[in-house]
């Protein structure tokens, strides 16, 4: 009895591996999200209209409309204080959040400038290319001529083996 008593007090521990091992071939739970999601965010407009649907409801219809837009009471209450703290007019009043648009003849601008730039660029690299390859050119054209004339001058310096004529 005590044996097993201890044996039930202790507790084992098993790496992610020998987990995996135990647990192949079993399917998760479709529940249980592999990854808790991020906070949601939601427009001040969106807010606007879900507070004002959820203050003409009955006690029924804001739970259904609760359920129905995955939404908690305290998001509600927040909504509120923020609602009476102006910070959703604020919001709401048509101002952008995050960058400002973009003047599409600035972007298309910017954008030629850029690839203007960037064929400069490769033109003076192929202008450079270019140039090298006409001094190898000249070069090997030299060293081809001086090589022939140097076997001209060893072949004209040779002996000449006298033959015998008979006749």
């Amino acid at each position: 009895m005590e044996g097993e008593r201890g044996h039930d007090q202790q507790m084992t521990t098993m790496t992610a591996a020998q987990l995996r091992a135990q647990t192949d071939g079993m399917e998760p739970d479709p529940e249980v999200p592999e990854r808790p999601r991020p906070p949601r965010q939601y427009p001040a407009a969106y807010k606007l209209r879900v507070l004002a649907e959820y203050e003409r409801l009955d006690k029924a219809g804001k739970g259904a409309l609760l359920r129905r837009e995955g939404l908690y009471t305290s998001l509600i209450s927040e909504w509120r204080k923020q609602r009476e703290r102006g910070a959703l007019k604020a919001l709401g009043a048509g101002v952008r959040r995050g960058r400002p648009p973009v003047d599409p003849l600035k972007r298309d601008n910017a954008r030629l400038r850029a690839e203007n730039a960037r064929l400069r660029d490769q033109l003076a690299r192929q202008a450079r290319v270019l140039e090298a390859q006409g001094e190898l050119s000249a070069l090997l054209s030299r060293l081809a001529a001086s090589s022939a004339d140097q076997q001209h001058l060893q072949q004209s310096s040779e002996p000449v083996a006298p033959t015998s004529e008979t006749g």
